[in-house]
């Protein structure tokens, strides 16, 4: 038996999965903000974009990854929108 571990059972294939569920809590906070506020949205929206570039940077599961990216962003324009006025 090898001491690696393999490829399936590293911590990196969660990065995918949990960036898109981020994203998705994100877009819905932003959606939602008049009764959640708009901290929810940002730190939802940050920790996706994290998450993201974290799963593109490994490679495991690209396309969720690439998802939760882009669907997280929102939270954060969102926030720059909301804030700067933009």
């Amino acid at each position: 038996m090898s001491d690696s571990p393999s490829t399936n059972s590293s911590a990196a294939t969660l990065y995918g999965p949990v960036s898109l569920g981020l994203g998705v809590a994100a877009a819905t906070a932003s959606v939602f903000s008049a009764y959640t506020g708009i901290a929810f949205a940002l730190l939802a929206g940050v920790l996706a974009v994290t998450f993201g570039l974290l799963g593109l940077a490994s490679g495991f599961k690209r396309n969720q990854s690439l998802a939760g990216l882009l669907i997280g962003s929102v939270g954060v324009v969102f926030f720059a929108v909301i804030v700067g006025g933009l």
